[in-house]
């Protein structure tokens, strides 16, 4: 074959293109040789192409095509034929048609492979999907399993939807720089040395808080950024060292002009790439509502379970359990005076649930620390049986008017003084029903909604100190200026958090612009003038030349794309992502450098290479 440059991908011919002679290249991704016909399909990341060997191909060719195995690299000439009526394919974008092989040339071979690119499943259809720290290992080869590819060019797509859609309403990009001071913001930072500055340090960036609220300082009202973050946090969940973030900034600005750009870029998003059409506006619920009925606040809404107040059931009953929950002696300090004592009414599952099903609810709760879960069913009578019941016999008729329970409903009650422990408890309980009972909408697959009204500080037991629930450049809202020291524990922020599907998308808030109001802040967490000024000075500084108001908003880009996908973690749309322990198998770091390299930097550590 004098040239081997593809002229077609493998996802783009049909049966319009009947007769043309064409170049193919990319992997084997299987072969079938039927004795004397070879089948070979043919992978690229546009698609499958499925390429025949007959009588027509020159020994030559038939020789090569009987050698090749999985994942050789190849090219192909050959001509375009349809494929006959019962050979059709109609799940593959080229299956009417396949390509009869001139010349074949393999560009390089493929050793065994350590697991499948092909898809492959059990025989109950469940699909087997390689051990995780092997995917990573040869992560150049996972990304080759069809699934792998999908996710990684929906994250492009989104990428430029984004950017797209940013553009055309008057935002920059502008890039903040990755090597910066080192600033208290929560996780710890990784620290890189410098060289030309002994004993100085750079910090990786957690985010670009500090440099996008300067460029709202230099006059740019309308800033973004595909930003990379690092975090050096310890191994949990699904989380990276490193993760990516759209990150927005806006001057001159308010709350709902931030939540209104959100949405419209999310509306975009989700049509350009998926042909999903969001409402146009989403959700906004109190953050003391959504502990209320969801328990958290960061609700799944693709289901409709709301726990309820059932404090009156303690004056009906000499129930001890339930007393403290409906007195709610809770945190009084935090200003919560809402009840602890809980209720879920599960519809018509009363006969379906064991004890032994309800205990693994009480699992649940207990993990959030709840002192266990109280249960009571109805019966097709109408009367309570099981748990509780008992306490409760000819009380019914008030306890399902008040609570909307029928017949054949299973009752759930967790109980505590503490309001929101309560709350985080059964809200976890509900999240699992809406699992185990598939009570997911199916018209509803992706739920946004806006949690606003978040209390401003959170007062730490240990300490005996405030400490701000986001960062301390959170614009207190302004009804509560006047009594920031007196009552810091009534105050709100004017920020937001932005949810889907139960995740925790993006964070935002408007910002303090007034260095006075700032150093307010600083006081009442416990930050002096000369730590303030030590870790935050360079920006309080820039506050006094005229700071607009602004705000902003950072949906994190992973996460968005994981939830799009429908995947689990996040590993599943990054390229080359870490394990759970902030390491790559593939490349073996973090990994020892030379003493040499070290002294350069001024200094010493005990494992170095020989």
């Amino acid at each position: 074959m004098e040239n081997t440059k593809r002229t077609v991908t493998c996802g783009e011919l049909t049966k319009k293109d009947v007769g043309k002679t064409v170049i193919l290249n990319g992997w084997v991704s299987r072969t079938r040789d039927l004795g004397g016909l070879v089948f070979i399909r043919l992978r690229d990341r546009y698609g499958i192409t499925q390429v025949m060997v007959g009588d027509n191909a020159s020994s030559k060719v038939k020789e090569i095509a009987g050698s090749l195995k999985s994942e050789y690299c190849i090219a192909v000439e050959g001509t375009v034929r349809a494929r006959d009526e019962k050979d059709i394919n109609k799940d593959m974008v080229t299956g009417e048609i396949e390509v009869e092989a001139l010349d074949i040339e393999i560009f390089t071979t493929s050793q065994d492979l350590p697991f499948s690119i092909e898809e492959v499943r059990q025989k109950d259809g469940t699909l087997v999907i390689p051990n995780e720290d092997l995917r990573l290992k040869y992560r150049y080869l996972d990304l080759r399993r069809e699934p792998m590819q999908q996710n990684i060019i929906l994250r492009s797509q989104v990428t430029f939807a984004t950017r797209e859609y940013l553009t055309s309403k008057g935002f920059l990009e502008i890039e903040t720089p990755t090597f910066i001071k080192s600033t208290p913001e929560g996780a710890r930072d990784y620290l890189v040395p410098s060289r030309v500055h002994p004993g100085k340090f750079y910090s990786l960036p957690q985010s670009p808080q500090l440099y996008k609220q300067l460029l709202m300082v230099s006059g740019f009202d309308k800033y973004f950024q595909i930003a990379r973050c690092y975090r050096d946090e310890d191994a949990r969940g699904d989380r990276q060292p490193e993760f990516t973030q759209i990150d927005m900034e806006m001057s001159f600005t308010n709350r709902e002009e931030v939540l209104a750009t959100t949405e419209g870029m999310m509306q975009h998003i989700f049509k350009k790439t998926l042909n999903y059409e969001l409402p146009a506006q989403f959700d906004r619920i109190a953050w003391e509502d959504a502990f209320d009925f969801y328990g958290s606040d960061k609700p799944d809404l693709r289901f409709d379970l709301k726990m309820q107040d059932a404090a009156f059931m303690a004056g009906l009953a000499d129930f001890n359990a339930f007393k403290a929950g409906a007195a709610n002696a809770g945190r009084d300090v935090q200003r919560h005076k809402r009840s602890g004592l809980k209720a879920l009414v599960v519809k018509n599952v009363a006969d379906k649930y064991s004890r032994k099903q309800i205990e693994a609810l009480e699992a649940v709760a207990k993990t959030y620390k709840a002192k266990g879960l109280a249960w009571m069913k109805i019966d097709a009578e109408g009367k309570f049986e099981g748990g509780i019941s008992k306490f409760y016999a000819g009380h019914e008729a008030e306890i399902c008017s008040k609570l909307g329970a029928e017949n054949n409903d299973l009752l759930l009650f967790v109980s505590d003084e503490n309001w929101q422990l309560a709350c985080t408890a059964l809200g976890a309980v509900r999240k699992q029903l809406g699992k185990d009972l598939n009570l997911y909408n199916p018209k509803d697959e992706f739920h946004f909604a806006w949690i606003i009204d978040f209390p401003y500080f959170a007062y730490n037991e240990e300490t005996k100190m405030w400490e701000t629930e986001h960062h301390m450049f959170t614009l207190p809202q302004k009804k509560y200026w006047d009594t920031l020291e007196s009552d810091p524990g009534a105050v709100k922020g004017d920020l937001y958090d932005l949810v889907l599907n139960g995740y925790e998308l993006a964070s935002g808030s408007m910002r303090i612009n007034d260095p006075n109001l700032q150093e307010r802040i600083f006081q009442i967490v416990g930050y002096s003038k000369e730590r303030a000024e030590k870790a935050f000075g360079f920006l309080v500084q820039a506050f006094k030349f005229g700071a607009p108001p602004h705000g902003g908003i950072a949906p994190g880009l992973d996460r968005l794309v994981m939830l799009m996908r429908h995947e689990e973690s996040i590993h599943e749309v990054i390229a080359f992502p870490k394990n759970n322990l902030a390491a790559s198998p593939m490349d073996e770091c973090p990994s020892p450098v030379d003493e040499q390299q070290l002294k350069d930097l001024h200094l010493t550590c005990y494992d170095v290479e020989e």
